[in-house]
C-alpha cells in the first residue's frame, strides 16, 4: 500500500491501476454496475482492458443525454451533483438487488460505482471536476455501506483529465472492497498512481454499516493533512460539504482563529464583521456565508496533530452553529484565492489587529518573487477587504486599532494606501468588555480548575466543554 503525503509516495510499492482492476475482476464475490455520465466510461474501461470483466461487472452504461439521464434517474437541478450521483447510486443497487439476489444473494456482495463528471473542455475556463461513489455489500447479504467523494481534475488536457478520473475510480472501488475496515488508509490510497499536482479531492463522506464507527470530521482533516486537497469544510451537524456547492456565487466571510476554545471575542468579531461587511455591501444586500477556518499550521503547532483537541474546537464551533473549513492557507492570500474561485461576490475577511500586525511581516513573503507587494497585490486584488478587531495591549493597556496599528517605517506609506482604498476597514461596533480576553488563558483556567474561564466563553460553548470534558476539563 503506498501513503501518499502532498503527493509525495512512500511505503512498499504499490499495485498499479490495472493490477487493481484485475484483482476486483478475480474476486468473484463482487458483482455490479458501473454507471458513469459526462467524461465518458473511464472507470469501467480499465475493468475491460485488465481481462476477467464478465465475473465483476453486470451492467456498465452512460446516459450523455439530459433526458434519458432524467427518464432512468429523475430530474435533477445539475447534472454534475451529489444529488444527481445519490440517485445513480440508489436506483442501480436497487436494481441489482431486484434482480440478482434471489439468484446469487448468498455467495455474491453487490455493488455499484457511478459517477458524474464535466472535464474542462477546448477554449473553456470551466474547470473539470465531478462526483463520484461507490455503494457497496462489504459481505453477501450484508447492509449497504457507501462512500462518495468530489474531485477535481487539474490537468489542461481532456484526455488526461479522463485518465486522471479513471485512475481515481479504480482506487476508489479497490479501497472500498479490501481497505473498507481501515477507512484512512483507504483514503491514502485514492491517488496511488497519480499526484497532487492532477487531482484534488475537497470532499469526501463514509456512511453506512461499515463505517458506522468513522468520523467524517476526522476524513475532511485527513484529507488536507495528505495533500488530497488543500482545504475541506463540515457544517455545524458535522456534515462534510463540498466548497463549490456552499459558496457558489454567495459573498463570503471568514474568521481565522485558532478556537482553542471559541470565546465571547470570536463571536463578537465574527458578529460586528458580518453587520459591516453586509452595510458595506449596500441596500439589499445578500447575507453572506461564514466560514470559521482553522490552518493546518494552527492544528499541528505541537508538531503532530492531536485529534481530541481537534474536536474540542470543531465541538465548540458546532455549538456556536459554525462552518469549519480546515485549510493549507498559511498565507491570507492563498485563502481568498480559494473562495473567489467559487464567487465573484464580495469577500471579507475578520481578524485581529495582532494578526494584522503579522500581515506586514515581510518575513513570510520571501518566497515570492515580488516579496509583500505581490502578496498584497493578490490579497486585494478583487475588491476583497479585512475587517480588524482591535486588540488591547495586556502590558500596556493600549488599544491598537487601525488607525494606530504600527508597521514598519518603510512600509508606512503602503499601509496608509490599503487603509485610504478601504481594502483594511476598522470594525466599528465592538463590545470592550471582551477586549481582554485571550483562548490560551482560557484554556490555562480549564486546565487549572479555575471556574472563571466560563465568564470567557458563550454559555452554550462552556456547557459542551463541561458536558464532554474538552480541553482537559474535569468536573471538580
Amino acid at each position: 500500500m503506498t501513503i501518499v503525503n502532498r503527493g509525495i509516495s512512500t511505503g512498499p510499492e504499490q499495485l498499479t491501476t490495472s493490477r487493481k482492476a484485475l484483482e476486483i475482476n478475480l474476486d468473484r464475490r463482487r458483482y455490479g454496475t458501473f454507471a458513469e455520465i459526462g467524461a465518458g466510461q473511464e472507470v469501467v474501461r480499465w475493468f475491460f482492458l485488465a481481462g476477467g470483466a464478465s465475473g465483476t461487472i453486470a451492467k456498465s452504461m452512460s446516459a450523455y443525454d439530459m433526458s434519458v439521464s432524467d427518464a432512468i434517474y429523475g430530474k435533477s437541478e445539475r447534472y454534475v451533483s451529489r444529488a444527481r450521483l445519490q440517485s445513480m447510486l440508489d436506483y442501480e443497487h436497487a436494481l441489482n438487488l431486484s434482480r440478482l439476489n434471489d439468484l446469487r444473494g448468498d455467495t455474491t456482495s453487490f455493488f455499484v460505482f457511478a459517477d458524474t463528471v464535466a472535464v474542462r473542455g477546448f477554449n473553456s475556463n470551466r474547470e473539470g471536476h465531478g462526483w463520484m461513489g461507490v455503494k457497496f455489500q462489504a459481505h453477501p447479504r450484508d447492509q449497504d455501506s457507501q462512500i462518495i467523494l468530489h474531485v477535481r481534475t487539474l490537468d489542461k488536457e481532456i484526455s488526461q483529465q479522463q485518465e486522471a478520473l479513471g485512475i481515481v475510480g479504480v482506487n476508489l472501488l479497490y479501497g472500498a472492497f479490501f481497505y473498507h475496515h481501515e477507512p484512512e488508509m483507504l483514503l491514502r490510497s485514492l491517488l496511488d498512481g497519480l499526484s497532487s499536482s492532477r487531482v484534488e479531492i475537497d470532499m469526501i463522506e463514509f456512511s453506512g454499516i461499515e463505517f458506522r464507527s468513522v468520523d467524517n470530521r476526522i476524513m475532511s482533516l485527513r484529507l488536507v493533512e495528505t495533500g488530497l486537497s488543500d482545504a475541506a469544510m463540515f457544517g455545524p451537524a458535522g456534515e462534510v460539504l463540498q466548497p463549490s456547492e456552499v459558496l457558489h456565487n454567495h459573498p463570503i466571510l471568514v474568521e481565522r482563529g485558532s478556537f482553542r476554545p471559541v470565546t465571547h471575542v470570536n463571536i463578537d468579531m465574527i458578529n460586528s464583521a458580518r453587520e459591516q461587511f453586509i452595510n458595506d455591501m449596500g441596500p439589499g444586500a445578500e447575507k453572506p456565508v461564514e466560514l470559521m477556518e482553522i490552518t493546518m499550521r494552527n492544528l499541528m503547532v505541537a508538531g503532530d496533530i492531536d485529534l481530541r483537541d481537534f474536536l474540542a474546537r470543531t465541538e465548540t464551533l458546532a455549538a456556536c452553529g459554525k462552518t469549519v473549513l480546515i485549510s493549507d492557507y498559511f498565507e491570507f492570500y492563498r485563502l481568498t484565492a480559494f473562495v473567489a474561485r467559487y464567487t465573484k461576490k464580495p469577500v471579507g475577511i475578520a481578524m485581529g489587529a495582532s494578526s494584522l500586525m503579522d500581515l506586514f511581516e515581510e518575513k513570510y513573503y520571501q518566497d515570492l518573487e515580488g516579496g509583500i507587494l505581490e502578496s498584497f497585490g493578490r490579497l486585494f486584488k478583487n475588491e476583497h477587504r479585512l475587517y480588524i478587531y482591535p486588540l488591547r495591549d495586556p502590558a500596556t493597556g493600549t488599544l491598537v486599532r487601525v488607525e494606530n496599528c504600527p508597521v514598519k517605517p518603510d512600509l508606512a506609506k503602503l499601509y496608509g494606501y490599503l487603509v485610504d482604498r478601504g481594502f483594511i476597514r476598522q470594525l466599528a461596533k465592538y463590545n470592550e468588555t471582551y477586549l481582554p480576553i485571550f483562548s490560551r488563558d482560557v484554556l490555562i483556567k480549564i486546565k487549572a480548575g479555575d471556574d472563571s474561564w466560563q465568564t470567557m466563553v458563550p454559555q452554550v460553548v462552556a456547557e459542551i466543554i463541561k458536558k464532554r470534558g474538552l480541553f482537559g476539563y474535569h468536573a471538580r
